[in-house]
């Protein structure tokens, strides 16, 4: 399987120019006998990364599905933004779609003044595919508690003692723990890292007490017993922790209806070709309904949420709204 390599890009030049890819503005003709090419799922982060990892999983299905080869092209760059440019200014014949998240179609466009398309506007929603929960994370070296509602007493007793890490501002673990904080009513200082590593690495030397990671994130660390896991993001508990409460079940007043997550979906430029999309959404559904596909997606600390391309347009639209609100009252802003 012939893999791409990740496109170079200048500071000054995050974004493609549209006239390199052509126009997702005209509708793209029917094509009854679609696919009759490989497909390209574009990757708006590195190879190793969540979506990369589920996109994998993936792969081999879809392929048996739609009977052409499926090639991951990664063109992560400002915060998936590069990616998202790239297929939004694609032909929308249905062969290429990116692999996204409601990080960039949801938060970007409330955290980035200015971007050079409409996430709503310029895409085609053609699946989603999982819920990725976050979990409230502990270096009980640091902060020795074993439950939400001891954290919440803990802190608020102590205001501004305490530090939460993040992968940085404005990334889903942040705002996160922000709206968390907000509905908490807690006083604790942000310290961004670099990435997912980083924040984890500084919650085990104990820079920061927390840190609200994802739950594939946190498994290793949990088992080997290095940190404490108090309560997932998601409404109901994520069966690889079933131990592990959710945070909304905590008792702690302002949380009771706490959910805050990531999805990950598909997304054709805008007018794609209404076959591709039908033909590609009941690829990706069959791919879900597997059971050795299922069981590895769970193993790996996500939930599997398969919609119609109108019920993920539906999705994109709410998250879009929720998080614009969580945005600015994070006050979490892009250099």
């Amino acid at each position: 399987m012939r893999t791409l390599h990740p496109l170079s890009c200048a500071a000054s030049g995050l974004f493609l120019a549209a006239s390199l890819t052509g126009s997702a503005h005209a509708q793209a003709p029917v094509q009854p006998d679609w696919p009759t090419q490989p497909l390209t799922i574009v990757m708006t982060f590195p190879a190793g990364s969540g979506v990369d990892t589920v996109g994998r999983l993936l792969q081999d299905s879809l392929q048996k599905s739609l009977g052409q080869p499926i090639i991951i092209d990664y063109k992560p760059g400002a915060a998936g933004n590069v990616a998202s440019e790239y297929v939004a200014r694609t032909r929308p014949d249905g062969y290429t779609v990116v692999f996204a998240t409601s990080a960039t179609h949801g938060v970007n466009a409330a955290l980035y003044k200015k971007l050079p398309f409409d996430v709503e506007a310029d895409f085609t929603p053609v699946s989603s595919i999982v819920d990725v929960s976050n979990v409230l994370t502990i270096n009980p070296a640091v902060i020795d508690v074993k439950s939400v509602k001891e954290f919440v007493d803990l802190v608020k007793a102590n205001p501004g003692k305490y530090n939460y890490a993040s992968t940085g501002n404005g990334t889903g673990t942040h705002l996160a723990f922000a709206e968390f904080n907000a509905k908490a009513g807690l006083n604790i200082t942000h310290v961004p890292y670099k990435g997912g590593p980083d924040a984890v690495a500084a919650l085990l030397k104990g820079e920061v007490c927390c840190y609200m990671s994802q739950v594939a994130a946190a498994l290793p660390h949990y088992k080997a017993n290095k940190i404490r896991l108090l309560g997932v993001t998601t409404k109901a508990r994520v069966g690889v922790v079933n131990e592990v409460p959710t945070i909304a079940e905590s008792g702690v007043p302002g949380l009771g209806n706490f959910e805050s997550f990531i999805w990950f979906g598909l997304f054709g430029p805008k007018g794609m070709d209404a076959n591709a999309v039908t033909k590609l959404n009941a690829a990706v559904k069959k791919a879900l309904d597997d059971p050795a596909v299922q069981q590895k997606l769970v193993a790996t600390g996500n939930t599997v949420r398969h919609e119609t391309p109108a019920q993920f347009r539906a999705t994109v639209k709410a998250d879009r709204a929720k998080w614009a609100e969580v945005v600015k009252a994070s006050g979490a802003t892009v250099d």
